[in-house]
């Protein structure tokens, strides 16, 4: 059997202590870059693993990240989430970190959760989802000094300065991108589909679709209803039917596209040009445009603002600083290229 590397070897195959070694593994930041870079390269040449359960008794690190797993929802909504957890368990654990997922229905029994695994030693940071306006656990986060991420932005009716570092898609972008590819096929009365009014991330969607069509002089209907395909087929099909100029339509969602496909498909007009968010599979199977969110962008940049570019140990939270943020551009999947008019 092979002999399990020690930190000695690490230390005698980079030429240096083994203090360095525990600096580098440890405290990086305090150690010169190439001293560094030669440690590091000596720990993945021999194929050194440090042990888990004395590195934390001797830090007081757990090298967790927290993150809550959704309810399972069913049906067509949760892939992004799905594809962001598991980017970001993949890019943490190149960086010496673990995900612990845990489960919570509400904000109150989230922030329950995350301070018995605070109190336990159990993470050491935390990664939001769904974030929302006035969010009560990013207060309770930033009271306690926990250091924290969203994955998504912190959404503000007031529009201030953002109270934490985010990451997140930018929705308008994709929006936008959809709307002026149909604008530059020929297509005027472009609808927008989208959610009630008051969701941060719909509103953001919607904005982007406002913006192409003033830009562009066009005019054209919003309409909004619930996550939902069926509801979505009832209000296109009868919408449609009242406006049969309606020559395209952009979707806050694929569900909400698939609806307003199949609606379109009912009323015999299955050509009409309709373009979803998320690029689900259910989209690319009865082969609907999309605009792909890219999580994975999104779980590097969220790893990025908590450790930094390089770092291997989370960052120390300090309600001093600034808060910082990453917005990825999501991609325009065509699946039907129009030709221009």
């Amino acid at each position: 059997m092979a002999k399990v590397p020690t930190v000695q070897d690490v230390a005698r195959a980079a030429g240096v202590s083994r203090q360095t070694v525990s600096n580098v593994l440890n405290s990086p930041e305090i150690v010169r870059a190439p001293t560094r870079e030669r440690v590091q390269r000596a720990i993945a040449e021999l194929g050194y693993r440090p042990h888990a359960a004395a590195r934390r008794l001797r830090t007081r690190r757990s090298s967790t990240l927290g993150v809550r797993l959704d309810p399972y929802a069913g049906g067509i909504s949760g892939v992004v989430l799905d594809r962001f957890v598991h980017a970001l368990t993949e890019h943490a654990s190149e960086r010496g970190m673990r995900v612990l997922l845990y489960a919570a229905r509400t904000p109150g029994e989230e922030i329950d959760r995350i301070g018995d695994l605070v109190d336990g030693g159990e993470i050491d940071a935390v990664v939001l989802t769904g974030t929302s306006h006035e969010d009560t656990r990013t207060t309770w986060l930033q009271e306690r000094g926990v250091p924290f991420v969203s994955f998504g932005r912190p959404w503000r009716s007031d529009g201030g300065v953002p109270p934490h570092s985010w990451a997140d898609v930018d929705g308008a972008a994709g929006t936008r991108a959809a709307t002026r590819h149909l604008l530059d096929r020929g297509r005027s009365t472009i609808a927008f589909l989208g959610w009630p009014e008051g969701s941060g991330t719909g509103d953001d969607r919607a904005r982007g679709w406002h913006e192409a069509m003033t830009a562009a002089g066009a005019v054209g209907p919003r309409w909004h209803t619930e996550e939902s395909v069926s509801l979505a087929r009832d209000l296109t099909g009868a919408a449609l039917t009242a406006r049969p100029a309606v020559d395209a339509i952009v979707c806050v969602s694929d569900s909400l596209a698939i609806g307003a496909h199949l609606a379109a498909t009912a009323l015999g007009r299955p050509e009409l040009p309709v373009v979803g968010f998320d690029n689900t599979p259910a989209a690319e199977a009865l082969g609907i445009s999309s605009v792909e969110q890219l999580p994975e962008q999104v779980a590097a940049g969220v790893l990025d603002l908590l450790m930094g570019p390089t770092g291997s140990v989370v960052l120390v939270h300090d309600a001093a600083q600034e808060p910082t943020y990453v917005l990825v551009e999501p991609r325009l999947i065509l699946r039907d290229p129009l030709p221009s008019r």
